[in-house]
């Protein structure tokens, strides 16, 4: 049977401006393209976790526009289960406008639109799928409150909890200490512990920290220098796969979203993020958020 993966998240639609580097303040810069893509965290790492194998429930809010509902159809043809998506009257749908340039790196404005109406009562509705489910994933595009939320079932159910702390906000003890597997990268580690990581050394510390505060396992995404890893038993740093990059849009959401498959499959916390690392690797050699995820077919075969 497919493992059962409970999402809590956003919904966007990403405008992405390729461009040949990035404009300075004022200046207007003539792009090389511009692609309209399906994306939002949380849709990119369910959209993830369906590809990787996952039967996936998707709780969020769309805007009753033309970007909700093409997004819904999108979701809905992943075979993602959409009940708990709540189409919200008069407001647009998320909005990401993304700038990509000539190296594949990215700077991004959102603008939230429904996400930013998720709320405690949608959560509540999603009590019984949430309960049954094997792993939570949850982002912080969506408001504080519901994230929480739904964290608190979760982990008062038994149920595995992942939390990708972005965009970075302040979080107490209370929810960390709800918090099985906290993935996260350099700045938004950063932004939480006041610790710059750069080397191994400086990542164990600022794990170390968090886990003082009550976080089980402490991942740590470092783009082409891999991942860290602390566990409460031991610690390691795993390197990336060598690949060229296109675009890193949406990587972090693919080994967040594979990750959460590979531990709901029971598999041991190195294959998890050694599942998690090829899928994102494959996934910065295309173009876009969901139209970059791979399939786990895919993965197998290019890693063979």
């Amino acid at each position: 049977m497919k493992p059962k993966i409970a999402v809590l998240g956003s919904i966007n639609m990403d405008l992405v401006f390729k461009t040949p580097r990035m404009p300075t303040p004022g200046e207007t810069l003539m792009g090389e393209s511009f692609h309209q893509i399906h994306g939002g965290k949380g849709a990119n790492q369910a959209v993830a976790a369906a590809r990787m194998g996952a039967m996936v429930d998707f709780i969020a809010c769309i805007g009753d526009d033309d970007f909700g509902s093409r997004s819904l159809k999108a979701l809905n043809d992943e075979g993602i289960q959409t009940q708990h998506i709540r189409v919200v009257k008069s407001c647009a749908t998320g909005v990401a406008g993304i700038l990509l340039d000539q190296h594949g790196e990215n700077s991004i404005i959102l603008a939230p639109g429904a996400n930013a109406k998720l709320n405690i009562t949608d959560v509540e509705a999603a009590r019984l799928t949430i309960k049954s489910s094997q792993v939570l994933v949850c982002q912080l595009e969506t408001p504080i409150d519901s994230v929480s939320k739904a964290i608190h079932l979760a982990h008062h159910a038994g149920v595995a909890v992942i939390l990708n702390p972005a965009p970075m906000q302040k979080l107490d003890d209370g929810l960390l200490a709800s918090i099985d597997y906290l993935i996260l990268n350099e700045t938004e580690i950063e932004q939480l512990t006041g610790i710059t990581v750069k080397e191994s050394t400086e990542a164990l510390v600022a794990a170390q920290q968090l886990q003082s505060r009550g976080v089980g396992i402490v991942i740590i995404t470092l783009g082409a220098h891999g991942v860290f890893v602390a566990d409460k038993l031991e610690n390691y740093a795993l390197p990336a796969y060598q690949v060229e990059v296109v675009d890193t849009t949406g990587a972090g959401d693919t080994f967040v979203g594979s990750f959460a498959v590979g531990i709901a499959q029971g598999m041991p916390l190195r294959d998890a993020c050694d599942l998690a690392q090829r899928a994102a690797a494959l996934a910065v050699t295309q173009l876009g958020a969901q139209t970059s995820i791979p399939h786990r077919a895919s993965v197998e075969r290019h890693f063979r």
